[in-house]
C-alpha cells in the first residue's frame, strides 16, 4: 500500500507517468523536463505562461530548475520496484501455471528451481547449485558442458577442467579466484580516481545552479520592478487624463455660464433698443408739429454708441486672463510632474492667485508703450532720431512724433539653438554653458557656433526690441534671412562674408571695448565711450532700414543699414559668454 502511494506521488501530472528528469517551477510544482518544455512552447504564442498545475501566470517564460532530490527519490524507487508487467526476480523453470520466484539455479540442468522443486532435485555432485541466474549457459563450457573453473592468460579464455588438459595443455592456467581479485583491485584503484572528479563536478554543478538561481531571482526582481514602474506610469497617465478632462469640463461650464449671462444681457439690451427704435420711428412719422413737440422728453433716448461698455465681454477684461487649460498646454513639454503639481494647486488656490503663480509659463501680453520723442526726419516705434551719425541724442517731445506698434514680442526658437546654449522657460534669454545639450541635429540648428534665431519673422511693418548683455564674452545681436548658412559661422567677425546678416558686435570683457556693425564684407567700428549694456534694434521693412541704438539716460543712435530686403527677417543672437536677454518692454 505504501509503495502504491509513493508511486502516485512520483507521477507527472502532464504525462501521468513516473517522473523522467524531474524539474521544478517557481511555484513549487514538478514535471518531466520534456513535458513542461512542450507545454511552455505551446504557450509562447500567447505571450502568457502558466503552471499546468496551479495556473500561476507570468509574462516571462519560466526557467525550470532540476529537482535533484526528486531525481534521487525516483531513481531509488525504480531500482526497488518492478515496472508494471514485470515479474519480480528469476522464476522457477518448472512452475508453468504461474510465475514463482526461484531460489537456486542448477548449472548441470541449466534450470532455476523454487523451494518446492528444489526438494526433489537430484543431489549428486555433478548438479552444482548457485544463486538464481538467467545466464547459466555462459557459466559452462560450450564444448564439454562443464563449469568454467579456470582462466588461461595466454589465450585470454575461461576454460573447464577438460579444456586445461586438452587444448590448453602446457599453458599456465589459473583458478578464477586469482584474476577475479586482480581485476577487482584494478577497478578499486580506478574508482579512487573517479570519486574526487565526481565531487569536483558535483560542486561545480551546485555552484552553477546557485548562480542560475540568483540570476533568475534578479531577473524576476527586475521584471517586477519594471512592471510596477509601468503600472505607476499608467496610473499617473489615467489620473492626469481625468484631471485634464475635468479641468476642460470645468472651464467649458464656466465659459458657458459666462456667455449665457452675456447673451441674456445683450438680448435685454436688444429688446430695449428695439423699443426705442420703434418709438423714435413713430415720432419721426408724425406730421403735426404740435403733437410732436408735446411728446415727453426724449433725452433718455441716448446714442447707442455711448452705451454698451463691455457688453460683448460681460464687462470682464480678458487681456490678462490666463486659462488653466492654456497653462497646462504650455507645460506639456515639461513633463507630467509640472502638470500634476499645477492641477493639485488649482483647487487649493484662488483663481487670481493661481494665475499669478503660473503666469511664467506664458508669454507676456504685448502692450503698446511709446516714449515721448521729438519729431525728426526719421523714426518709428518710439525710436526717432535726427540725422547726423552715431551718438545722436533722441530728444523728448509729444506723442505726435511716435509711429509704429510698440516693442515687438520676440521668442527664441529652441529648434535653432546651438548645443552649448541654454534657453530660458520664457524663451527670452540665451545663456552660454560649458555643458553640452544633446539636441537632435536638424537642418534648422546652428551646429558649430553659439547662435539662436527667433521664432517670429518680420516681412512688413515697423518694429523695435531691446536686449541686455550680461556677463563677459563675445556677443552679436542683429537680424538675418532664414536661408542663412547654419553649418558654419556666418556671424563670426573674422569671417563676415555673408550678405544675409546685419548685426552689432561687441566683446563684454570690460568697459570701453570697441563696437562694430557688420554686413557682408563690411565692418564699421563705432566710436568709443559706449558704456551701456542695453541696446535697441529698429526695423522698417518697407523702407529697407535696420538701425541700432544704445540705451542709457537717453537713446543714442549707433548706425543704420539701408538696403532692399528680399526675404523675411529673423532676430539672431550670438552668445560667446554670459547671456543675452530680450527685454519685455
Amino acid at each position: 500500500m505504501a509503495s502504491a502511494d509513493l508511486r502516485n506521488e512520483l507521477l507527472c501530472s502532464i504525462c501521468l507517468s513516473t517522473f523522467t528528469e524531474p524539474v521544478t517551477l517557481r511555484c513549487g510544482h514538478s514535471f518531466c523536463r520534456v513535458c513542461i518544455d512542450q507545454v511552455l512552447n505551446t504557450q509562447e504564442e500567447s505571450g502568457v505562461y502558466s503552471c499546468p498545475e496551479c495556473r500561476t501566470k507570468s509574462r516571462h517564460r519560466p526557467a525550470p530548475r532540476k529537482n535533484i532530490t526528486l531525481c534521487n527519490v525516483v531513481k531509488n524507487f525504480l531500482s526497488t520496484q518492478p515496472r508494471e508487467g514485470e515479474v519480480i526476480g528469476i522464476c522457477c523453470t518448472y512452475c508453468v501455471d504461474s510465475p514463482v520466484p526461484a531460489v537456486k539455479s542448477c548449472l548441470h540442468c541449466e534450470a532455476s528451481l523454487c523451494d518446492k522443486h528444489l526438494k526433489v532435485h537430484n543431489k549428486s555432485e555433478e548438479h552444482v547449485l548457485i544463486k538464481p541466474s538467467n545466464s547459466l549457459e555462459k557459466m559452462k563450457c560450450s564444448i564439454h558442458k562443464k563449469i568454467l573453473e579456470y582462466y588461461c592468460p595466454k589465450d585470454d579464455a575461461y576454460i573447464c577442467v577438460y579444456c586445461s588438459a586438452e587444448e590448453h595443455q602446457g599453458h599456465q592456467v589459473e583458478k578464477l579466484d586469482e584474476p577475479f581479485e586482480k581485476k577487482k583491485k584494478k577497478l578499486r584503484h580506478f574508482l579512487q580516481k573517479l570519486i574526487p572528479k565526481r565531487e569536483v563536478i558535483k560542486k561545480r554543478v551546485q555552484s552553477l545552479e546557485e548562480r542560475w538561481r540568483k540570476s533568475q531571482e534578479k531577473s524576476a526582481g527586475e521584471a517586477e520592478r519594471v512592471i510596477a514602474l509601468f503600472l505607476d506610469i499608467r496610473r499617473r497617465l489615467d489620473n492626469l487624463e481625468d484631471s485634464v478632462l475635468s479641468e476642460i469640463s470645468r472651464q467649458e461650464e464656466e465659459e458657458s455660464l459666462s456667455l449665457s449671462d452675456v447673451i441674456q444681457k445683450l438680448e435685454n439690451k436688444k429688446d430695449e433698443l428695439s423699443r426705442k427704435i420703434s418709438h423714435i420711428e413713430e415720432l419721426c412719422n408724425m406730421t403735426d408739429p404740435l403733437t410732436f413737440l408735446q411728446e415727453p422728453d426724449t433725452g433718455d433716448l441716448c446714442d447707442p454708441e455711448e452705451e454698451g461698455g463691455d457688453e460683448d465681454t460681460g464687462g470682464h477684461d480678458k487681456t490678462h486672463d490666463v486659462d488653466d487649460l492654456d497653462v497646462i498646454t504650455g507645460m506639456l513639454h515639461k513633463g507630467f510632474s509640472d502638470i500634476i503639481t499645477y492641477l493639485q494647486n488649482i483647487s487649493a488656490t484662488k483663481p487670481e492667485n493661481k494665475r499669478k503663480r503660473y503666469n511664467w509659463y506664458r508669454s507676456p501680453p504685448s502692450h503698446t508703450k511709446t516714449s515721448p520723442v521729438s519729431r525728426t526726419e526719421y523714426g518709428g516705434d518710439g525710436v526717432i532720431v535726427r540725422p547726423g551719425g552715431a551718438g545722436e541724442e533722441v530728444m523728448d517731445a509729444g506723442d505726435e512724433g511716435v509711429v509704429g506698434q510698440g516693442p515687438a514680442d520676440i521668442l527664441l526658437d529652441v529648434n535653432t539653438t546651438y548645443t552649448n546654449l541654454l534657453i530660458s522657460d520664457d524663451r527670452k534669454t540665451a545663456t552660454w554653458t560649458l555643458h553640452t545639450q544633446y539636441f537632435p541635429e536638424t537642418a534648422k540648428r546652428f551646429l558649430y557656433y553659439p547662435q539662436v534665431m527667433s521664432i517670429r519673422r518680420f516681412f512688413s511693418g515697423q518694429h523695435y526690441w531691446d536686449v541686455e548683455i550680461h556677463g563677459s564674452g563675445v556677443w552679436r545681436v542683429g537680424m538675418c534671412y532664414p536661408s542663412i548658412n547654419r553649418r558654419e559661422d556666418p556671424l563670426h567677425i573674422q569671417n563676415n562674408k555673408n550678405n544675409k546678416f546685419w548685426g552689432l558686435c561687441g566683446e563684454q570683457w570690460g568697459n570701453n571695448q570697441p563696437y562694430l556693425v557688420t554686413h557682408d564684407k563690411k565692418e564699421i567700428q563705432l566710436p568709443n565711450g559706449i558704456y551701456s549694456r542695453r541696446f535697441r534694434t529698429y526695423l522698417d521693412y518697407e523702407a529697407g532700414q535696420l538701425s541700432f541704438y544704445y540705451l542709457c539716460d537717453t537713446i543714442r543712435h549707433l548706425h543704420t543699414f539701408t538696403t532692399t530686403f528680399t526675404e523675411p527677417l529673423h532676430v539672431v543672437l550670438y552668445v560667446g559668454g554670459g547671456s543675452i536677454k530680450i527685454l519685455r518692454e
